[in-house]
């Protein structure tokens, strides 16, 4: 019972983060980390009444702990450092980072031992598909009733919201990744033939939304994520396989764009065109690279200090103050400008082990299983094509779903005990038959006998 009630609390608090403006505010981020302690205090009461420690060793989590560490190293007082005495140029906001990280990695650690059944994958599976279908009519029916406020209520100044999202580009990199599940099962043929069209919409009116919100980085990670799940479904079928997905590719593609022009009209899709030109300073991305760029040099090999980048760029920053930059738009760089060389390695460390991961587990013999390593591999993917583009592994509730996305790849490489596969088993119509059971006429003798 008590890992039951940590599974839900897992499965609530992935939702949550993003319906609760994507948890950039400190109460809610307050409100996540106590959710979070809840499950580990959950967690630790169930080893203690089952008499062992349930715990992952996935090496996915080392490179999450070891950056957290990193930044603890940052704020200690070391010698060479001139007045301030640390690596980090803002100590405390560093701090503050420190202990984020260690919560997030104490939540993906709690995910990966919460999906311990092939019933709770796909619960969580479910979740997914469902949640993106009802986030993604709700976000579209706000872009048209009330596109300026959030819920009708708040209302961001400084940023152009999308759903529950103050900055729409991260509600475009947050649904990439929830579209990523049903679309690894679809193109992994793990979806029953009465469920399609569930799935089909959902993703459809994902894209709608996606193209609504007017990202051009999250457009580039869908697209990307489309390219990954045609490569990993068609090598081993041939050229038909390959036709098949990629018709319906271009017919959800048709789909979303439809959705967007039948919603928003002319203006939903020249919402990319208009952001090109915008003349404002989140815009002017290559001048921010090239001054983080600049910043990074004069900081190897260990950083400004992770968190601490808002402080250090004030020094580089051409406009003289007139915007605050307190991102880098590119979450490869800020890495570097916070982390140094260290951090430099440590997400390279990632990498190796995030492939590795996926090339085991999106070559398993369980359809469904290989359907959602498949999706999300790819949803992973698409948000690290995106944060090229601007910094959305820094907002909380995409940095939840991405984790989460993680956990349900790693646990698509074990084998469960309740796992069943009636895409590979050419007993599955005999299963399906025997389970009605037959109405027949018994004799006289038997009726005698059973009474």
């Amino acid at each position: 019972m008590l890992n039951k009630i940590a599974f839900s609390l897992v499965c609530i608090t992935t939702i949550a983060t993003t319906l609760a403006y994507g948890t950039v505010h400190q109460p809610i981020i307050a409100v996540f980390y106590l959710m979070t302690a809840m499950m580990a205090v959950l967690w630790a009461a169930g080893c203690t009444a089952g008499g062992h420690m349930r715990v992952s060793r996935s090496m996915l989590q080392v490179p999450l702990l070891l950056i957290g560490l990193y930044a603890v190293v940052q704020v200690i007082p070391l010698p060479g450092f001139g007045d301030r005495q640390t690596i980090s140029v803002e100590p405390f906001a560093t701090y503050l980072t420190a202990v984020h990280i260690f919560v997030l990695c104490l939540f993906f650690a709690l995910a990966l031992v919460s999906l311990d059944s092939a019933r709770r994958l796909r619960r969580m599976s479910s979740l997914l598909v469902i949640f993106g279908f009802i986030y993604a009519f709700y976000a579209i029916l706000q872009s048209v009733l009330s596109p300026e406020r959030i819920y009708g209520v708040y209302d961001p100044a400084s940023a152009t919201p999308f759903g529950s999202f103050v900055n729409r580009h991260d509600f475009a990199a947050l649904m990439n990744m929830v579209a990523a599940i049903p679309l690894g099962l679809i193109f992994a043929g793990a979806v029953p033939r009465d469920k399609r069209l569930l799935y089909v919409v959902s993703i459809a009116l994902i894209g709608t939304a996606v193209l609504l919100s007017g990202s051009r980085g999250g457009l580039v990670a869908l697209v990307a994520e489309i390219l990954i799940l045609l490569i990993l479904t068609t090598r081993s079928k041939g050229r038909g396989a390959l036709l098949v997905r990629g018709g319906l590719s271009f017919l959800l593609l048709i789909a979303a764009v439809g959705g967007a022009v039948f919603v928003g009209g002319d203006t939903s899709l020249t919402r990319f065109s208009d952001a090109a030109s915008a003349n404002n300073i989140s815009s002017s991305r290559l001048e921010i690279w090239a001054t983080t760029l600049k910043l990074i040099s004069d900081h190897l090999p260990f950083g400004t200090g992770l968190g601490a980048y808002a402080q250090a760029y004030t020094r580089y920053d051409t406009l003289s103050g007139l915007e605050r930059i307190e991102q880098a738009h590119n979450d490869y760089l800020q890495l570097a400008a916070d982390a140094g060389i260290v951090g430099v390695l440590i997400g390279a460390l990632f990498l190796f082990w995030f492939f590795r991961e996926a090339a085991r587990n999106c070559l398993g013999t369980n359809t469904f299983r290989r359907g959602i390593a498949i999706g999300a591999f790819a949803g992973c993917s698409a948000v690290l094509v995106h944060s090229v583009f601007d910094f959305v592994l820094h907002i909380t509730a995409i940095s939840v779903m991405f984790l989460m996305l993680l956990a349900m790849l790693v646990a698509s490489g074990r084998e469960f005990d309740d796992d069943i596969d009636e895409f590979d088993d050419p007993r599955r119509t005999r299963r399906r038959s025997a389970s009605v059971t037959p109405i027949k006429e018994t004799s006289r003798s038997q009726r005698a006998k059973s009474v």
